[in-house]
């Protein structure tokens, strides 16, 4: 019979002991990890779209813009039939774009009115500047879509006026939807868009 010697069971027994309590931290930190990694999993992120109309391209180079520094998707808001220059003359007071203009009922057909916007809890919504606000296209975005619940941020390409009296009428018209602080896209660097966006 083999007989282990009184120092060396100690040894053993502490040996085994200290391999029990490695294992035991091991196990507990890949617990821990799993745990932290459902958690993070689960907590939803505050997506962000970027909905736009774009009469002859220089919205649309705005909302490409925003979508980049902001990581957000991108939607056009496309005309069932699309504006032609003669359409946007607003010279003309029987252009198609100054009796919309000029109607506040008036409601463009778009060729794409329900957008699923689940899981978006903030829309940049994007437009020209037509007669000191935004087109009555984005009217029928807005009503054909559920938005109660996000945050509405309006930016605005112009070719001098300002957001201001867009953001107030937008107020005014949906008093129920809430609205951000709007942009005025005119000269804004990368930098400004990123300060502006971090507040939504």
């Amino acid at each position: 019979m083999n007989i282990i010697p009184t120092r060396k069971l100690i040894q053993m027994k502490i040996v085994k002991t200290l391999a029990t309590a490695v294992l035991t931290a091991m196990l507990t930190l890949t617990a821990c990890a799993k745990s932290n990694k459902t958690s993070d999993m689960t907590t939803p992120d505050k997506k962000a779209i970027v909905c736009y109309f774009s009469a002859t391209g220089t919205t649309a180079q705005a909302a490409k813009r925003i979508a980049e520094v902001a990581g957000a998707d991108l939607h056009e808001i496309v005309p069932a039939e699309k504006y032609t220059a003669a359409d946007l003359d607003w010279t003309d007071s029987t252009s198609r774009s100054s009796v919309e203009m000029h109607n506040t009922a008036s409601r463009p057909a778009i060729s794409d009115p329900g957008v699923d916007l689940t899981g978006y809890q903030v829309i940049y919504l994007g437009y020209p500047n037509w007669w000191n606000t935004h087109p009555t296209i984005i009217n029928t975005f807005i009503e054909a879509n559920n938005l109660k619940g996000k945050t509405i941020v309006p930016f605005m390409t112009s070719g001098g006026s300002h957001i201001t009296n867009s953001e107030k009428m937008l107020r005014e018209q949906y008093p129920e939807l809430t609205f951000g602080q709007g942009m005025l896209m005119n000269g804004k660097s990368d930098s400004d868009i990123k300060n502006w966006i971090s507040q939504f």
